[in-house]
């Protein structure tokens, strides 16, 4: 468990520096008319840091390793599409963050306090969040509750367990799966492949797009 623990660590330091987008979507958008913005992991200074919830649950919570937002709709219909990473240690906690984000009835909830809503983007971009989303005409005294619209999860695997899933498992439609190096190798979010990869979340992805054909 210790080894676990440190890894987790160490992806989530990793994961510290990326982009305020997934990379590879920068060009490559959910569907959504909005900005990216990375939400978890924050700096260790970052007041409380976004989570996922179900409607009515104040207790079970899910804070992803890794969370980006995508804001889209307008103040009055506002929502997020997300993509999210998760590293797993062992097949029982893979199944355990699957069932988290497993297709259901019930809408998830993307929760951003008032507090967060008011820190800068980033180091490099002072502008407060709340403005940076294009929701909000006023400075927010409540915490922002938003409907998830559109679910990418992509989880991350010691090599044993990811061969072997890779081998025997079929993914949901909004499941990714990776060799935790990916996350954690020396290019980092850089790494083409791993752009690539991450840019075959796009539901764009799932459109023909061909130069020179029309829809006729």
């Amino acid at each position: 468990m210790a080894g676990f623990t440190s890894m987790d660590a160490l992806v989530r330091q990793k994961l510290r520096t990326w982009p305020q987008h997934p990379p590879g979507l920068a060009d490559h958008d959910m569907g959504a008319s909005g900005a990216w913005i990375r939400a978890r992991p924050g700096t260790p200074e970052d007041p409380d840091q976004p989570h996922l919830k179900l409607p009515g649950s104040n207790r079970l919570r899910t804070n992803p390793d890794g969370l980006w937002f995508r804001f889209g709709g307008t103040e009055a219909d506002p929502y997020v599409d997300i993509f999210a990473i998760e590293a797993c240690g062992s097949y029982q906690n893979l199944l355990d963050k699957r069932s988290r984000f497993a297709p259901s009835m019930h809408s998830m909830l993307a929760v951003c306090s008032a507090n967060w809503l008011m820190q800068p983007v980033s180091m490099a971009n002072p502008m407060p969040r709340w403005r940076y989303t294009g929701l909000l005409r006023r400075a927010p005294v409540a915490p922002l509750v938003l409907p998830v619209r559109d679910i990418r999860v992509m989880y991350a695997l010691p090599p044993r367990h990811y061969a072997g899933f890779a081998a025997s498992q079929i993914p949901h439609a909004h499941e990714f799966f990776a060799p935790i190096g990916a996350l954690i190798g020396p290019e980092g979010w850089q790494h083409p492949h791993l752009r690539a990869f991450i840019a075959r979340t796009s539901t764009r992805a799932n459109f023909f797009d061909y130069p020179g054909v029309s829809a006729a």
